[in-house]
């Protein structure tokens, strides 16, 4: 079999991909070796980690969080089979989606081990044999894998990822996240909120690594309220397996005991058995596959984008990589604009960031000026009881352009969108401190924060 392009992996920037091709008219098939198509993001990330943030929200409020709002539950009980199966329910559900989309588009889904053959082959390893296939164009979208510290295993038992803190069995008493980054604090909220006393060991003296530095320092205060512990410097040396429990080793501090062990220091391409090195397709020294503006590797015909080519590890910037790569490829023209790329952690309260952050642009030496607003002046914010975070934008000083805005708040996440359509656009301050924004919401804190720009907030 021919067609114009064969994508390996089914995750978001392969699948997407896989859409934009057929509806531009083109014989597309994909190859995918899990039963869900989806990738770790459907199967075992964003999605099943939101349904969990959300359950667990709920029964936190449910069990003290609105007494002061004249709401008292008496009687609360977890049941945790029941909130791992909603889960489940919903990764089922959209995976379902996926593959009727694969049908609508008349996509070729086989279901195997994809690598490069060479010669503009495909081979698909399965449990019926091997198969070859000819492409004119391929497309490598297999995502990226969780990582470890030298020396310690995940093992699936005592130490995991995030793919195996997304279905413990029990709440563990004790839970050691390893990462102060996003997937260790998110999946650390879940369990704090049900009931795990969650520490959470950082290599650097920081949490969230990437994110603006006061924003960063904001949300530590809030988590460690929350209820979260920190040890910030603490390098983790190995752990060491009991009978029921592990310690995890730091160098010079006192070993932690706990019941579970969550890995949350990063990932890596996934580039097992690719065929990669066969086909001469070149890696970087982190391993990560080298492509020019146009996702084209060092080989004609293969492409490749996301989490396989470094940047930033999120699902929204894979597909918008993989949409652009394909309608380069056969429109003749694709292009991200990765200054306006909007990055979420899914926290309470939520941080959604978009743009350069205050420490990129004094290391880059770019003069700025600075507005903030806090949630507690927001009257929707302070009506539903939501008055912890802030609202900073960051704008050129003598241009006034956008140049970063960084929130951290309730529905943050829902809130960058604005955001990120008025870097798109090239919006200065003063366009987004001139446009109405509807009264009561919490977005009127963008509005107030840009008017703050030019010190001009009304509300505060």
């Amino acid at each position: 079999m021919k067609f114009d392009l064969v994508i390996i992996g089914a995750g978001p920037g392969g699948y997407v991909a896989a859409i934009r091709a057929a509806q531009l008219g083109k014989k597309v098939a994909i190859i995918e070796k899990e039963k869900q198509l989806g990738g770790t993001c459907l199967r075992v990330g964003c999605i099943p980690s939101k349904a969990l943030l959300e359950s667990s929200r709920l029964y936190e409020q449910a069990t003290a969080g609105i007494n002061d709002r004249g709401i008292i539950f008496s009687k609360v009980q977890l049941d945790l089979e029941a909130m791992m199966q909603h889960k489940t329910g919903v990764v089922d559900t959209l995976a379902g989606g996926i593959d009727g989309l694969m049908n609508k588009n008349k996509i070729t889904r086989f279901s195997g081990h994809g690598r490069l053959g060479g010669n503009h082959t495909v081979v698909i390893d399965s449990s019926d044999g091997e198969e070859t296939v000819e492409a004119a164009n391929i497309l490598l979208a297999t995502g990226s894998v969780p990582t470890s510290l030298p020396g310690i295993e995940i093992d699936g038992e005592y130490v995991g990822s995030s793919t195996e803190a997304l279905k413990y069995g029990d709440i563990p008493k004790q839970l050691v996240v390893i990462g102060g980054g996003v997937i260790g604090l998110e999946l650390g909220t879940v369990w704090r909120r049900l009931g795990s006393t969650v520490t959470v060991l950082e290599y650097l003296d920081r949490i969230l690594p990437g994110i603006d530095t006061e924003i960063a320092k904001d949300a530590l205060k809030i988590f460690k309220k929350q209820g979260l512990k920190f040890q910030l410097n603490s390098q983790v040396t190995g752990v060491k397996p009991n009978r029921k429990t592990v310690d995890v080793l730091i160098e010079g501090q006192e070993s932690i005991r706990c019941d579970k062990v969550l890995m949350a220091v990063g990932r890596r391409p996934n580039t097992a058995n690719l065929g990669l090195e066969a086909a001469g397709v070149k890696v970087d020294t982190r391993g990560f596959v080298t492509v020019d503006s146009h996702y084209k590797t060092s080989i004609g015909g293969v492409f490749a984008v996301g989490d396989l080519i470094g940047g930033a590890m999120l699902a929204h910037k894979a597909e918008e990589e993989g949409i652009a790569c394909v309608e380069q490829l056969f429109s003749g023209y694709g292009h991200v604009n990765y200054d306006a790329v909007p990055a979420v952690v899914y926290t309470e309260p939520e941080i959604a960031t978009v743009g350069k952050t205050e420490d990129e642009l004094k290391e880059g030496k770019i003069d700025y000026k600075i507005g903030k607003f806090p949630y507690l002046a927001n009257g929707r914010a302070r009506a539903s009881g939501h008055l912890e975070g802030k609202v900073k934008i960051l704008a050129h000083a003598k241009t006034d352009r956008i140049l970063g805005v960084h929130i951290i708040g309730a529905n943050a996440g829902e809130m960058i969108a604005e955001c990120v359509a008025a870097i798109e656009f090239g919006a200065s301050s003063e366009d987004i401190a001139r446009t109405c924004h509807a009264h009561p919401t919490l977005s009127e804190t963008i509005k107030e924060a840009a008017l703050a720009v030019g010190n001009r907030t009304i509300h505060f």
